[in-house]
């Protein structure tokens, strides 16, 4: 037993030693790997040490351009510290101010609470407003009646004047200085006054020269004015119109007579602008009436377009058209029938406009290309028929009810016609900017959305007649008086045609009567405005211009009796 005990302790030894040298042995190989790893640690460390030299070299060496970049860093730091200084004070303020309007609203929140609470609950609130609401649409609909009352009534007052109507002007007469001289009569215009304005409604002529035989005439119009009455009183007899306008019926005012006898004066004003408000024209007085009543009637926002083209030398041209072609001095243009039967210039520049002085606007632009020329009887006189059309246009909605504007379509250029030799006589045409709107259909296009209804204003300057001997006309000024009498006799011949009510009416004799030919044929308000020289020596011009008159009385159209051209409800 002893010596199996002594064994056991005896081996005991050699385990711990081989233990112990296990672990020695563990030791040195963590010990090699720990030289193995300072080895590594010394080159990594030595590699540091040469490339931080390297970097002292180089930071050494851009430390003045670190500078002047630290530098201006600062000063930049520093404005916008102050800026932010700046923004945190408008912050409060604001803040303060946001505060306050807050209260205020919170006051008067809580003051309406309480008012409300002391009248009433809000059922009740509710049920009057229901009933309000009732009330409302009751008198909506008592209003479109009368609307509608009142459109009848005043379409049958301008149809008992007649739809047609002939007023006369008497220019009043000019010094002495302005007249040319008269070769029969060498005494003052005052009395070679030959044209009186008997009362409101008869013009006298009187006249007696040696060698002629003596003129006793009367004249009887629905209204005429004196050489006293200004342009005001003109108007007002246009107004009716504007409403008729406004209504659905086309509208045309023209002003016939003879050269230098105020045709242009009528229309437009003064030559040049600027002059006293009692001096302006029917033009710009039409386009402040015609928008203070489309301002009246929010619900229905019409879009109005216009167009100002010239017959000059028996052509249409677009004086609204963007001229792509420098060198022709412009567009001409041709009228076509449409779908509708209707007669419009096509391809035919339409821009709209938002207000009166746009309108006007767009007018002077195109006056300032229509065709002038200095004759002996006129220093400024047209040689062309010029013609406003103001278009509306309201596009009726599924109920009913007209809808808002729309947005004008993209601008398009117009087509440059067939080349053609220039137009005798008329200015070149100025580039000029492009307007805020764009090139559009004719005025009764077919490719105009459904639903859409339109009424026309045509405001019409025609060119004056005159003798090429009085005006002393030759060469080109000849041939454009021979166009211009010739488009007025054309005019003369529909209008005779018409009152004689025969089969066929020359329209086509000229494109000033076939571009009318809606106005003076169809269903529109006319009213043409004679204008008349009171001298001696026009009393011939002034016996053509009452006579050319009388003719238009005559006329009594049937087509448009009590009709307005469709729209919808206003």
């Amino acid at each position: 037993m002893p010596a199996a005990r002594g064994g056991r302790w005896g081996r005991l030894p050699e385990r711990r030693a081989r233990q112990l040298q296990r672990q020695m042995q563990a030791k040195e190989e963590r010990i090699a790997e720990l030289e193995t790893e300072n080895a590594v640690l010394h080159l990594r460390l030595a590699q540091r040490l040469r490339l931080a030299g390297t970097a002292g070299t180089r930071w050494r060496e851009g430390l003045p351009q670190r500078t002047r970049s630290l530098l201006r860093l600062q000063q930049a730091a520093q404005r916008l510290r102050q800026d932010l200084r700046e923004l945190r004070a408008a912050s409060a303020d604001l803040l303060g101010s946001c505060r306050d309007q807050q209260q205020d609203s919170l006051s008067r929140i809580l003051a309406a609470v309480q008012s409300a609470q002391h009248h009433g609950a809000l059922p009740s609130w509710r049920a009057r407003a229901l009933r309000l609401e009732q009330s409302l649409q009751e008198l909506s609909a008592r209003f479109h009646r009368e609307r509608q009352r009142r459109r009848r009534l005043h379409n049958r007052l301008v149809e008992l004047q007649g739809n047609i109507r002939v007023h006369c002007r008497i220019r009043p007469a000019m010094p002495a200085a302005a007249e040319p001289p008269d070769p029969v009569s060498h005494s003052s215009s005052a009395s070679g006054d030959v044209a009186h304005a008997v009362d409101d409604e008869t013009v006298l002529v009187r006249c007696s020269r040696p060698g002629h035989h003596a003129v006793h005439k009367t004249f009887h119009f629905e209204r005429v004015y004196g050489p006293a009455e200004g342009q005001a009183a003109v108007f007002a007899d246009v107004c009716p119109l504007l409403t008729s306008l406004l209504d659905g019926y086309n509208v045309c005012i023209m002003a016939y007579g003879q050269t230098g006898s105020g045709k242009t004066h009528t229309m437009l004003g003064p030559r040049p602008p600027g002059a006293a408000q009692a001096d302006t024209g029917l033009i710009p007085r039409a386009a402040e009436e015609l928008f203070r009543l489309l301002s009246e009637d929010p619900s229905e926002r019409p879009r109005v377009e216009v167009s100002v083209v010239e017959v000059y030398n028996n052509d249409i041209f677009d004086l609204l058209a963007e001229d792509g072609c420098a060198e022709r001095p412009g567009l001409r243009r041709e009228v076509l029938t449409t779908r509708e039967g209707r007669k419009a210039v096509s391809p035919l520049t339409c821009l709209p406009v938002g207000s009166a002085g746009e309108l006007m606007e767009l007018v002077g632009a195109g006056l300032r290309l229509r065709a002038r020329r200095a004759t002996s009887v006129h220093a400024d006189s047209s040689r062309s028929h010029l013609v406003v059309t103001v278009t509306l246009t309201a596009a009726a909605s599924r109920d009913g009810t007209p809808e808002p504007r729309s947005s004008p379509s993209p601008p398009q250029a117009p087509s440059c016609p067939s080349p053609s030799p220039p137009a005798t006589g008329r200015r070149p045409r100025a580039p000029r900017r492009a307007s805020s709107g764009s090139p559009g259909a004719p005025p009764e296009s077919p490719a105009r959305p459904a639903g859409q209804v339109r009424a026309r204003l045509q405001l019409v300057d025609l060119a004056g007649s005159e003798c090429a001997a009085a005006s002393g006309a030759r060469g080109p000024a000849l041939r454009e008086a021979s166009f211009i009498n010739r488009s007025l006799a054309a005019l003369a011949d529909v209008l005779g045609a018409l009152a004689a009510r025969r089969d066929h009416v020359p329209y086509r004799n000229s494109k000033l009567t076939h571009l009318l030919q809606d106005a003076l044929g169809g269903d529109a308000k006319l009213l043409v405005i004679v204008c008349v020289s009171p001298h001696r020596q026009h009393v011939a011009e002034t016996l053509q211009s009452l006579g050319f008159g009388a003719r238009a009385r005559q006329v009594e159209r049937q087509g448009g009796r009590g009709r307005p051209a469709p729209r919808g409800p206003r």
